[in-house]
Order: C-alpha cells, then structure tokens, then sequence
C-alpha cells in the first residue's frame, strides 16, 4: 500500500511549494483580446450584455491597444461594425472601411503588436448571415469569393493574420489562393475550424450587431454533438493552407481541443466567448462567485487543454495580474 508513505498534499502546503511543482503557467504570451470597432470619434461605447467589454472609434480603439501593449499581451483580434450593412456585406472589404482604418491606425501607433482580423460577412451584412443569400440559403461559393476579397483588404490595410469564422466550405484554400496572389504571402491564417453553432454568442451579437434576422446560423456552424466531424475539419483546413486551428467556444469543447493537441502538431487556439466571460462576470457581480479567481481558472483550463492562443474579453484584466 502506497499510504501513508505516498501523501500527495505534502506538496500543496504551501504558496512557494505549489509554484514549484505547478504543471500548467498562463502568460501574456497565450493572450488575444477581442476589440469592436465603429464609425465616430471619441467613442468608448459598454456593451451592456459584456460588463467591462466597449466598442471604440478608431481614435479610441488605438488608445484601448497601446494599453494591450504595455499589458504585454502580443496581440489583438479587430472585428468592425459599419454605419451601414447591405445584403452584400459591403463594408467588408471597403479600402475606407471601419475595420481597414482600425488596422492601419493601429499598426501605425503599435507596430509590434500582432493585429488579427475577423473575416466574415455577419457584421456587415443587413440580414446578420456570415454569408450571401441566395433563394433563402446561405450560398457557400459565392460567400467565399467575398471572404476572400474582405481578406486580402484586411492585408492590404496591414494585417498580419487573417481569421475566417464563417465556417463556408473551402474558405481558407479560397483565401490563402487570393493572399498569394495578391502579393501577400507572407499573412497568416488563423481558421476558426471547429466553430460550433453555440448559445454563448449572444452578448458578441449585441456588440456587433449581427443577430440573423431570419433563421440560425445552424445550417453552417458545426452541431455541438459532433466531435469527429470537428477533427475533420481541422484536417481540411490544415490541408487547405491554415497555420494556425481554432476551436470556438473554448469551455465546452476542451475535449477537442485535448485531441487536437493530441493529432496536430500546429499552434492552436481558442475562443472563450462572450456569453462564457458574461457568465462569470455576472456571477461576480452578484456576489455569487470570486470573478478573478474564476476567469484565472477558466483560462488555465484552456491552456492545459492544448491551445497555444486564448481569445477573451478578459485578457487585459488577466495580464496585468500575471507575474512579470
């Protein structure tokens, strides 16, 4: 019998013990905060569903990422809303678009700072679909000829990583082939690979206005029962040309995550999404939860799960309170 010789607590006495044989260390390394951007100056709008979350006007968003910067954090993730949406998604790839003249204003302020961009047509569509309606259906080819022209703007605008999140079949070959073309291979894609038709997106919709305003998204995010199909495609899209494989959520699907670690050898993020940070915030807010001590565990949990990257709402908040 291994007791009481083996005593597993003798090494949980104390603070500097549990440091000393800790498995598993967030740092600002793994760190993408999220930024909305809108039309306007001077904005620094709450989103009310994501207490702590803003939209920012490019003068202000610019001031919001010089913060991520001394933060230490290495990156951030831009998603744009425009004054006017269209069937089309016109804003998408606008050259004076909202998203275009956050990128340019923010490398421009911040150059070393990493700035990824959401491709995808729901922001800027008037219907709040990620793709092009046809006959009452979300059109897959079609959409992809328009993610493909929003992501080579957002590279001539000087992204440095492209993030498709429409989930479209064929997206990221489509991408990669338009980067390359235009001059731009040396982009990055990030491909939300396994994105899951999930009930935690709510609060994000708020922030980007991009409800559907008829039908779900369904018929093209992944089922949340289906693992295997998740594995493919990130096999599909490694094949295609990603770099980097997200899963989105992160809390419900760290399971995914653990076997994707476990079959590719590629960075890997994850998103822990708005409705997963709203959740504890207003837990917290409540008194019914301890919130640092809840969004550290949260994050530590994706980590030891397998992702290289963490997208959240919180990153900022978290990477002030990480040692130096």
């Amino acid at each position: 019998m291994s007791f009481p010789r083996t005593r597993m607590r003798r090494l949980r006495r104390s603070e500097s013990l549990r440091r000393m044989v800790r498995e598993t260390h967030l740092s600002r390394d793994d760190l993408v905060l999220p930024l909305f951007a809108v039309e306007g100056s001077g904005v620094r709008e709450p989103v009310a569903s994501m207490p702590g979350v803003f939209r920012f006007s490019v003068d202000m968003l610019v001031r919001e990422a010089k913060q991520v910067s001394d933060a230490g954090i290495p990156a951030v993730i831009l998603f744009g809303i425009p004054a006017e949406k269209d069937a089309r998604g016109s804003g998408a790839d606008a050259a004076g678009g909202v998203v275009q003249r956050a990128v340019e204003a923010v490398k421009a302020a911040e150059p070393d700072l990493c700035v990824i961009t959401d491709v995808c047509l729901c922001e800027y569509t008037d219907h709040g679909h990620c793709g092009l309606i046809e006959a009452g259906e979300v059109a897959n080819d079609p959409s992809v000829a328009r993610l493909a022209e929003t992501a080579v703007s957002h590279a001539n605008a000087g992204a440095d990583v492209v993030a498709p999140s429409d989930m479209m079949d064929g997206r990221v070959a489509a991408i990669r082939t338009a980067l390359d073309a235009g001059g731009f291979g040396d982009v990055a894609i990030l491909s939300y690979a396994a994105k899951f038709a999930s009930a935690y997106y709510g609060p994000f919709r708020d922030a980007a206005e991009s409800t559907p305003r008829f039908g779900d998204r369904r018929g093209y995010q992944m089922d949340p029962p289906n693992g295997r199909e998740a594995l493919r495609e990130m096999e599909l899209d490694l094949e295609e040309g990603a770099d980097v494989l997200m899963v989105k959520p992160a809390l419900p699907y760290l399971d995914l995550l653990c076997e994707a670690r476990r079959r590719f050898d590629v960075p890997l993020a994850a998103y822990h999404v708005s409705g997963e940070y709203a959740m504890i915030v207003a837990a917290a807010e409540r008194g019914w939860i301890d919130g640092e001590r809840a969004m550290d565990e949260a994050l530590v949990s994706i980590k030891r799960a397998g992702a290289d990257w963490i997208l959240s709402y919180a990153a900022l908040d978290v990477a002030r309170r990480l040692p130096r």
